[in-house]
């Protein structure tokens, strides 16, 4: 799919440049495409350099966290609900696990360790799967929350952000808490309706009201300030609770007797590695981003879809937020290049850069868990896992879209 898209993109450049000098006699859009590719693979890679000190600090910070036994406190907190959501796996085996530990590590941002966790739960899960080539509704289930972004602190985003300018990097926390809440619930509700899960189950119910009733809590907060201090306190509450978690993950090392510092090394380390690792993919995606904007093929589908938002009357400023979200389902570092060429281009404290940041928050790269989870098991049929992935994708875009307009239009 990637491959696909990455084609696409130079493959419509070079289309409507050519449909430019011949037909609009532009002689300038070549030379503008090739000063594109040139000035935006040494951009990829002045951003990847910058974002070298920013995630070794995020990612020593974490593992910490994951030291000192924060996720492990956090799957014990989960698993009465997984194990009454995916009532076919059985209370101990090992699958509810690898589950709640792939989701804490997701919630966390720690992306590099929920991906194993999560092919080892899919093992697991598979372990119970009377038909191996067809998705069970518990491996469903589980992908669908996946896929839907369950993220509790999003530092991926505040690295790029305040890497491009952002005043204040963590400001769209609140707003991603609240985008990616709909757009679990969402997926939620989808497979439990496809498979009739009972969510009036008690014990649901309070893990599901609970975290609503936070959710609430917070909108209800925030619906009563002005925007200018909503503004303000969503940064203050952002910042507070972000060096509240690296305090507790200190303690927690402490309590444990566990070496923080050389915990945070050893984390660190992999941030530089990280970032090392980003750079083919980022000049990739930007290049073909770059190239695709400087011959306005761009332009004409952004311009199509503003000539339809201006007939209905409606505010037009989301539409340049449109290609992170339009993205975000088929390919993740195809929809950050979008969310970067976003903040670059309109900047980072711009509406759309954040609406950008927080569809890149709120959702996950669905196709892409489908085929890496799925693949990983060999199952072939994938029943209803894609529209209800695509659903809690759809949600979440959605909430996206209106809460920034609620903190920031």
């Amino acid at each position: 799919m990637l491959n696909f898209i990455w084609i696409f993109f130079f493959s419509a450049a070079f289309i409507t440049a050519l449909i430019k000098l011949v037909v609009l006699g532009d002689h300038e859009v070549f030379t503008l495409i090739i000063s594109a590719m040139f000035s935006l693979s040494k951009t990829a890679f002045e951003i990847s350099l910058g974002l070298t000190g920013v995630l070794a600090l995020w990612l020593g910070i974490m593992r910490i966290g994951e030291r000192s036994g924060f996720i492990l406190l956090l799957t014990r907190g989960l698993t009465p609900l997984f194990s009454r959501l995916m009532p076919e796996v059985p209370a101990n085996h090992p699958a509810l696990g690898a589950i709640v530990m792939n989701i804490s590590a997701n919630a966390l941002g720690l992306d590099n360790a929920a991906t194993p966790l999560g092919i080892k739960a899919m093992r697991e899960l598979q372990t119970l799967n009377p038909t191996p080539d067809t998705a069970s509704n518990a491996q469903i289930l589980f992908l669908v929350i996946n896929t839907s972004a369950v993220t509790l602190f999003p530092v991926t985003i505040f690295t790029y952000r305040a890497q491009l300018g952002a005043a204040n990097p963590t400001d769209v926390f609140i707003p991603i808490l609240i985008a990616t809440y709909f757009s679990t619930l969402a997926g939620v509700i989808a497979v439990a309706a496809v498979q009739k899960i009972n969510l009036l189950d008690k014990i649901i119910l309070s893990y599901l009201g609970g975290f609503s009733l936070l959710i609430a809590a917070i909108v209800a907060y925030f619906h009563s300030l002005s925007q200018q201090q909503m503004l303000e306190q969503s940064a203050l509450v952002s910042n507070v609770i972000l060096f509240s978690l690296v305090i507790v993950f200190i303690a927690g090392a402490l309590y444990r007797r566990i070496d923080a510092y050389d915990a945070f090394v050893e984390g660190a380390r992999e941030g530089f590695q990280t970032a090392v690792t980003i750079i083919p993919y980022l000049v990739a995606m930007l290049v073909a981003i770059g190239v695709f904007r400087a011959s306005g093929a761009l332009d004409l589908i952004a311009g199509g879809v503003r000539y339809g938002v201006r007939a209905m009357a409606l505010d037009e400023r989301f539409i340049d937020a449109l290609p992170t979200a339009l993205m975000k389902p088929f390919s993740g570092s195809g929809a950050r290049a979008m969310m970067v060429d976003t903040l670059q281009t309109l900047g980072a404290d711009s509406f759309a850069g954040r609406l950008a940041s927080i569809v890149q928050g709120s959702t996950e790269t669905t196709f892409y868990v489908l085929a890496v989870y799925f693949g990983a098991v060999g199952i072939k049929n994938i029943r209803h896992a894609a529209a209800c992935g695509i659903m809690a994708d759809f949600a979440g875009i959605i909430a996206a879209i209106f809460v920034a307009y609620w903190f920031f239009g």
